[in-house]
């Protein structure tokens, strides 16, 4: 598998990354096992978990797979905190949180670093520069390879990687921004995406198949067997389930019987070689699933089809967006 630069770091990565969101709850151990093998196999390197996936579940699930099955030095594993099970707060930035939640997150995993560390999410009562030093005494005492951030907007990611910028060699500079990603889901290129680019962060998309909807597997009806019947998950698919969502399923199932491919494939072709992509991260019930969207590696879309899915799902980007000027 293609390997790309995360960022302006010398961080490489696989350009497909391996979610593990459903690890521990409701994919086992075993289906853990295959998928990880599968990913490691062709290459894959860039595994990516947060210490709240099933609760921590996730992240022991992955620790006991490390060495066992796959060589620790041959992954780049990437974990999140911030995230807080508190219905009046939902994320905590504090300087002790995230670096309590780090140590629990390396025991839980069975290793002395990860190569990449994210901020889950931004924390609006804790001020910035106290949550960004956590990140800055991750990386110094080597607990964390790279920092990064998650599900920030525009204005917050390119306030937090200008302060970060400032004081070269004594801040680590962000090398990811990880955020929802699809042909479903475009809102990233209003100001996220224009931000990490100028920033130099890599942008991770997590949901690259619009939460399982671009796969094709809704236009007649929920799968028994999908996320979209899960009681648990059913409430995360159903906003992509509308007439526009809709019409852009067709056309990616219209682009995919041109190529002779699957939805899935196009779909997630579309969003890995867009501007500033570095890796999209896929997650999967089984090695099945996990299969088809690792064959994706030989498919580039042609010029046409890009442009026509593009117009497809075009947001609607009025002032001040970019180009507002033409309007």
């Amino acid at each position: 598998m293609e390997q790309r630069h995360l960022g302006r770091t010398g961080l490489r990565v696989s350009r497909i990354g391996l979610g593990t969101l459903t690890w521990g709850r409701d994919t086992d151990e075993h289906d853990a096992a295959d998928q990880l093998k599968a990913f490691w196999d062709v290459g894959g390197t860039l595994v990516d978990t947060a210490d709240v996936y099933a609760g921590g579940e996730a992240e022991h699930l992955l620790g006991r797979l490390l060495d066992n099955l796959v060589p620790r030095r041959d992954l780049v594993i990437a974990t999140k905190a911030g995230s807080v099970p508190d219905p009046y707060r939902r994320f905590d930035g504090s300087r002790g949180h995230l670096l309590a939640a780090l140590d629990a997150s390396l025991r839980r995993l069975g290793t002395d670093h990860v190569d990449l560390w994210q901020l889950h999410a931004f924390d609006p009562v804790t001020p910035l520069d106290e949550t960004l030093q956590a990140l800055d005494l991750a990386v110094s005492s080597g607990r964390a390879r790279y920092a990064g951030v998650s599900n920030f907007s525009g204005w917050q990611l390119a306030k937090a990687a200008t302060w970060q910028l400032a004081a070269p060699g004594l801040r680590t500079r962000l090398a990811s921004t990880q955020m929802e990603y699809s042909l479903l889901q475009r809102g990233v290129e209003r100001e996220v995406l224009p931000a990490a680019l100028d920033l130099g962060v890599g942008l991770l998309p997590s949901s690259p198949l619009g939460r399982g909807v671009l796969t094709g597997k809704y236009r007649t009806g929920t799968p028994s067997d999908s996320r979209g019947a899960s009681e648990q998950l059913a409430p995360f698919v159903e906003p992509y389930l509308d007439e526009a969502a809709g019409r852009i399923v067709d056309a990616v199932a219209t682009a995919a019987d041109g190529l002779a491919t699957t939805p899935l494939q196009v779909a997630l072709a579309w969003v890995r070689d867009r501007p500033g992509v570095v890796a999209p991260v896929v997650g999967a019930r089984n090695a099945r699933q996990l299969a088809e969207a690792l064959s994706v590696e030989a498919l580039s879309l042609p010029d046409e089809i890009c442009q026509a899915l593009d117009d497809v799902s075009a947001p609607v980007h009025r002032y001040p967006d970019q180009d507002w000027s033409t309007l």
